[in-house]
């Protein structure tokens, strides 16, 4: 099968499991839908099939109000940001005024949302000071398309500040890798009492970063200050990556750098991801076209994983996601089939692959 029937494969599979309004965590505006839908949406703008565009209007409807209201959003953490994405599609086809509404809201919460004391945002308020790579993807792509849309070059530059400083603060300068998290005061059991960096490269959490700035670089203006900075970094950061690809498999770890050693395992949606972000950056004239030979390896090896009930696409080894901590502490997450994580990244990355064909 090509690449894109593998994706409406997975779509087809998801919708027999859940109606829109069903996907979990049921009523609430939440990045676990967010990442699933943003694939579905991708699916739908190579196919232009309706129904995919249906589903994903179906669920924003089923979580927000006619009034522009969400029914269930937690304005303390960036992880109830990342759907707004969804946001501008739907409002660009309907104009109706509730969506332009649910978006300055969520500009309203960012504009006011916690920053460490360089202006790097807090994962979630109950997390004080502490900076996750995911948090690239929650918010970045949603604030600078909004500056796009809406005149607001403000938040360019505050997205641009946020990669920069996650650079900064969680690059390992040995590996070109970066740790999935950074505690300005040094008070977290697993910071290093000197770097503050958490102590291991988890697959996704380093996943989310490319995906993000090549989503960010598609709304910046060629020239703007600090775009050749983020393209240099996602050029570093996949090339990395690609140094720890499982040779015989094709896909990543868990823990990146550490294949092989006790307790880790190949993982799916940063595997996923990783190919995504290649096929991307490939495209766009970052990375040579050799590393489109790593992007299909690791495209067979997920696909080589994949089982089936009846008609029914089965993606398996797919982390149902984690805190910070240490090595034994990623090992031991429990792991999901279907989850929406993973099959949000397995429609990304299958849209990229078949794009490439």
């Amino acid at each position: 099968m090509r690449p894109i029937e593998y994706a409406e494969k997975a779509i087809k599979t998801m919708q027999k499991t859940y109606d829109a309004k069903d996907l979990p965590p049921k009523g609430r505006f939440h990045y676990h839908q967010g990442v699933f839908l943003s694939g579905v949406y991708e699916t739908y703008q190579l196919t232009k099939k309706e129904e995919y565009f249906a589903y994903v209007k179906d669920w924003v409807d089923s979580v927000t109000t006619e009034n522009g209201e969400f029914l269930k959003q937690d304005s303390g953490q960036l992880d109830d940001i990342q759907p707004g994405i969804l946001l501008f599609p739907i409002y660009e086809k309907t104009k109706e005024k509730k969506y332009k509404i649910l978006l300055d809201q969520l500009v309203k919460e960012i504009d006011e949302f916690p920053k460490t004391t360089e202006g790097a945002f807090w994962h979630k308020q109950r997390y004080p000071y502490q900076m996750w790579l995911d948090g690239l993807y929650m918010v970045g792509p949603f604030c600078v398309e909004y500056g796009a849309v809406f005149d607001r070059p403000d938040l360019w530059d505050l997205t641009i500040k946020q990669v920069l400083l996650m650079q900064e603060h969680t690059r390992d300068p040995k590996t070109d890798l970066w740790y999935h998290a950074w505690d300005e005061k040094r008070e977290m059991p697993w910071a290093n009492p000197v770097t503050g960096q958490s102590p291991e490269f988890w697959g996704r959490s380093i996943g989310w970063v490319p995906i993000a700035i090549l989503d960010d670089l598609n709304y910046l203006p060629k020239n703007y200050p600090y775009v050749k900075e983020l393209k240099k970094a996602v050029v570093d950061l996949l090339v990395a990556i690609s140094r720890y690809q499982s040779k015989e498999d094709g896909r990543w770890y868990q823990v990146v750098d550490k294949g092989g050693q006790a307790g880790n395992w190949l993982e799916n949606s940063c595997s996923c991801l990783f190919v995504a972000a290649l096929c991307r950056a490939v495209s766009q004239g970052l990375l040579d076209e050799s590393y489109l030979q790593v992007a299909k390896k690791g495209y067979r090896g997920v696909i080589n994983s994949l089982t089936w009930e009846k008609e029914e696409l089965q993606l398996g080894s797919i982390c149902v996601g984690t805190g910070v901590g240490d090595y034994k502490h990623y090992c031991e997450r429990d792991t999901s089939v279907n989850d929406l994580h993973g099959m949000g990244a397995f429609l990304l990355m299958c849209v990229e692959v078949e794009k490439i064909k």
